[in-house]
This record gives structure tokens, sequence and C-alpha cells, in this order.
């Protein structure tokens, strides 16, 4: 049965989430009985109010994790046992996928569509691929001595910290949850404040998949009483962060300060997307540009923002993308199946997003459109697409993450000037072309500073390709095989035969 927005507003209006931390398999307050609203940015009402956790509470969490590794419940049980688990908690997550859909769509704003089309089924993805690639894992033998016998083993890490954003909650968490269970670890999962209600259903859902208690932990609270202190626990053998550059710095510090555990970071962006007067359809290149800049209200770490389009057919490009962004991406009720774009995730952000549009305006760019909050939306954290072009590659509009829907268009001449602007920039994360000439396709793919590379597209890829940034854009992978490295550690073992 296909909701209706008078369905979806029934089941918020009668919803009663769980709030409460999740440690060592049992739903608890937080020691000190503390909370915090949740709030919808819709509406600016409070959702529930959610335990507030703190350095104890993380304690208390990294003590089960610790506990539950070590006795080897999870790290020792039998390859396919823990297959089967996985393969299990993946089913559950996708029959719950309209509880997900509602609780993230309430938290941060996203809208209920596109948690139905893209972040159910992508967090499902990614927990499937890595529940299959559980019993393929192998250590290798190495060619040396008859003296002996080399081998080489994977184990996993111990208890890894896992630090999501608000602008992904659920995908985020099952991109890093899939190749931190399929290798052994325990986790201790700290949501983002604004967005702290799904992860505690993965929770429960784990354990009804016949997860052991202590494998799996939640602690709920903001980043300085829970994040901090969890990136700088001693009991703690990796942190995998996804969020601001800022933040994910701090995790290298406060890793330094500890015991060096394993940092993986992925972090902010300034994507490039160039767009050439030899591309063959500029129609579909026009409409691709405004998905990659607009949708998810523009909150997105690899987000189109800076579209690098050849002089020659600047104008054009200009005209089609501004059509086309006139009804694809359209402000209204997140819970509405037919809106488009939600509201910002919070207020805060609604006022950085206003603040960078003044700045573009203050630099001289020019207003193309939107830039303001839409009409009737006053009561949500809305802002309005927006573009800006007469821009430069200097202008802090093109250089800082605004993430929000505001999208700058610089003229280039030709694609070594593209590629040129396109490296100009702290970040590194995804960078797109649309051209017809191989040549300059792979020679671009080639030179461009970026870790993920689209042409002739956006966005694209599936539980296969590895996700993550060049330069001030983070290190490490998440999907993909090369992710299960990040939670292993290998061990030589030299046995001697004579």
């Amino acid at each position: 049965m296909t909701l209706t927005k008078a369905d979806w507003q029934a089941r918020a209006a009668a919803l009663c989430p769980e709030t409460r931390m999740f440690i060592d398999g049992e739903f608890v307050p937080a020691l000190s009985g503390a909370t915090f609203p949740t709030i919808n940015p819709a509406t600016g009402e409070v959702i529930a109010e959610v335990a507030r956790g703190n350095a104890d509470d993380v304690d208390r969490a990294v003590t089960a994790a610790r506990r539950a590794f070590r006795d080897g419940r999870w790290s020792r049980l039998d390859p396919r046992d823990r297959m089967d688990v996985l393969q299990r908690f993946a089913g559950l997550v996708e029959a719950h996928a309209e509880d997900f859909a509602l609780l993230d769509t309430l938290d941060m704003g996203k809208p209920i569509s596109d948690m139905l089309a893209i972040d159910v089924p992508g967090a499902v993805s990614n927990l499937c691929f890595f529940a299959e690639v559980v019993d393929k894992m192998e250590g290798a033998v190495t060619n040396t001595t008859p003296q002996a016998l080399h081998y080489i083993l994977n184990q996993p890490l111990g208890v890894c910290g896992i630090v999501v954003p608000w602008n992904y909650p659920l995908m985020m968490a099952a991109w890093k949850l899939g190749p931190a269970l399929a290798t052994g670890n325990s986790v201790v999962l700290k949501p983002a404040e604004q967005s702290p209600l799904s992860a505690l259903l993965l929770a429960r859902l784990f354990m009804e998949a016949g997860g052991p208690a202590g494998v799996l932990n939640v602690v709920t609270g903001h980043g300085e009483e829970t994040g901090k202190p969890l990136a700088l626990h001693m009991g703690v053998d990796k942190i995998a962060f996804t969020g601001s550059t800022e933040v994910g710095k701090l995790m290298f510090v406060y890793s330094g300060q500890s015991n060096m555990k394993r940092v993986t970071t992925e972090c902010g962006g300034k994507s490039p997307h160039i767009v050439l007067a030899d591309c063959d359809d500029l129609d579909t290149a026009a409409a691709t540009a405004v998905s990659a800049i607009f949708g998810n209200q523009g909150e997105v770490c690899s987000a189109g923002s800076r579209m690098l389009v050849e002089r020659s057919i600047h104008d054009d490009f200009v005209a089609r993308f501004t059509a086309v962004a006139a009804t694809a991406h359209q402000p209204g009720d997140p819970l509405d199946p037919e809106t488009t774009m939600g509201p910002l995730v919070t207020a805060e952000q609604q006022e950085r997003v206003l603040r960078y549009v003044d700045i573009g305006r203050k630099e001289g760019a020019r207003l193309a459109f939107g830039g303001a909050v839409p009409a009737g939306l006053n009561a949500g954290c809305y802002v309005e697409p927006t573009l800006f072009t007469g821009v430069s590659n200097r202008m802090r509009i093109a250089q800082e993450e605004i993430f929000g829907p505001v999208a700058t268009i610089i003229p280039v001449d030709g694609a070594d000037h593209a590629i040129e602007l396109a490296n100009d920039t702290i970040y590194g994360l995804a960078a797109s072309i649309w051209t017809s000439d191989i040549k300059t396709a792979h020679r671009f793919a080639r030179d461009v500073e970026a870790g993920i590379v689209w042409v002739n597209a956006y966005e694209a890829g599936d539980a296969t390709t590895p996700w993550g940034g060049f330069k001030q854009s983070g290190n490490g992978r998440d999907k993909c095989l090369e992710a299960l490295t990040q939670y292993t550690q290998t061990k030589s073992v030299w046995i001697d035969l004579r």
C-alpha cells in the first residue's frame, strides 16, 4: 500500500520512538538522568526527549563492548553464524523501511520519498554486501625459507567507536556498521544529536537478528559530552568518523592524546562538477547538476556545489539549469511523498546557509534565483534552492563548504582550466566531468585531486565502489572491500620448523 501525506502525518502523530541509550543489550537512561530534545526541523516541534549521555555513559558502553569482544561471543563466532546474523539484520532493516523513513524524516527533514528510495535501500545494500563477505576474508602464507612457516592473520581491531552525521543518519551508520561487525569488532555507535532516533532502532533490530549483547551499543548525546569522550577513551581501538573537517581533525588530536587509536574520517567537500562544450547531452547534464546540489537540501558532503562550465555554453547551461530547478526541487512538507526538498536540519544550519547567501552578494556574485526562506514555510528551517553566477573561484562561496542548497557556476576556458580550478581547493572528496572525448575523460580522472570521480554522471555507484576523499576531505574509505582492512589488523606469525 502506498502511503499518502495524511497517512504519514497520522503515523507521526502516533509515534512513540525509543529514546534511551542501548548498552549491553538493554535500553537504559543516561546515568545522570539527563535528556535533550530532538526537534522536527519542518515544524520546530519537539519529537521526543532523548537520553543525554556523558563520559560515564561512554565508559559504560565501551566496557560492555570490550567485554563482549574479549570473551569472543562475536569476534570468535563461526563466520557463517556471523554472516547469518548480519543477513537477518539487513532483512529486518528492510522490513522496517517505513519506520526508518519516518524517524529520519522527522529528525532531520529529509523527504520521506528520498528515505524510501535512497537511504533505506542504500543501508540494506551495504549491510548485505558485508554480510556476504564474512567468510570470504583470507590471510596469507608467504613463500619464505623451507625451514619456517610464515603466515599472516587478519584480525579485528577490538572496540570501534563510530561517529555518524545527521545528513544520512541511517545510511552512514550502515556504511560503517557493515565492515565493523563483519570483521568481528564490537561497536559503540554515537549518532548525531540532531538525528539520534534511527540508531536506536538499528540496535534493537541487531539484537532481534541474533546479535549478542554488548556487540552493538548506542550512546546518544552532544558531541562534546559523548563524541569527544569516545574518541579519547583508552578502551577504544578505532574511531570511524563522518562529519565536518573541523571535527575530523580533532579526532586525530584525541587519538594522539589517548592511545593512538586508528582514525578514519570522511569529511567536507566542495566538489567540482565540470561541463565542457563537447558534452553531447546538455539537458541531462543540467538536470543531473540540479540534483547534485539540491538533492537532500544540499546537505551532502559530495554535493556538486561548484559547477565549472565552459564559457561557450555557460549561458545556455545556466538557462537549462534554472528551468529544471524551478520544478525539480521545491521545498515542502517532508512527510508529503510529493515533496522533493525538505527543511535544513536545524535553525542554526538555516542561519549559516543564509549568511553565505549574504556573503555571496557582498563578494559581487550575481544571485540568479533563490536565496531566501520560501513563502509559507517560515515555521521550519527552510531555504530556497539558490544559484549564484558571476562567481570566481577565490570567493568564499566557491571555496567554503556551505552544506545547503546553494550552487555556484564558474566559467572556464577548456578542460585544462577546469582541472586547474577543480584542484584549487582544500577539499578532494568527489568530482565529475561531462564530455564526449574519452581522452579528456581519462585525463581528468588521472589529474583531478578527488577520491571519487564520475564521468557523464553524478552520485552514481553501489556498495562495491569506494567512498572517501583526498586532502582535507579525510582518509579511509567506506563501502567496498577496502573498508574491511580499516577494521582489521594484520598479525605476522613465524613458526620455526627446524
